[in-house]
């Protein structure tokens, strides 16, 4: 099948497919007597693979060694449930600094007038001249104080 037939199958577009072989990721296509990329049934495979760890938000480094896992039919599955393991306690970080970041906007937000003012905590915060809390985060009550 053709790039756009392989794209179609596996759910990852062909400038994507493009982009995986360019990095060697996947393997090259193999090539019509045209030089037209060829795929395969286990090509499309190996793209819904990497599609399905991609939106397991695996990096592509991590992609690429548990393709390579998958390829190793004598792999110890200790070794996939390590990378697994670990892009979990990721996932977690993120997710913490992903909440402390919404309980800073939050703040913000609250303590921002909305208003024709042109004084702003958010920006201010941004600008880094906001003052701050003992917990890092901006004081409203003290800008009070200093205004």
């Amino acid at each position: 099948m053709n790039i756009g037939e392989a794209a179609k199958a596996s759910g990852v577009s062909a400038k994507m497919i493009r982009y995986y072989e360019s990095i060697g990721l996947i393997r090259p296509a193999a090539r019509s007597g045209a030089g037209y990329r060829l795929y395969g049934d286990e090509d499309v495979h190996a793209l819904r693979f990497v599609r399905r760890a991609r939106s397991l938000g695996f990096p592509l480094d991590e992609v690429a060694a548990l393709l390579g896992l998958w390829h190793d039919k004598r792999r110890a599955s200790s070794e996939v449930k390590a990378v697994a393991t670990r892009h979990v306690r990721d996932l977690e970080a993120r997710i913490a600094e992903m909440q402390a970041m919404v309980r800073t906007l939050s703040h913000l937000a609250e303590h921002c007038s909305g208003d024709d003012r042109p004084d702003c905590p958010i920006l201010d915060d941004l600008a880094g001249t906001a003052p701050r809390s003992p917990a890092g985060r901006p004081d409203s009550r003290r800008r009070a104080e200093h205004a």
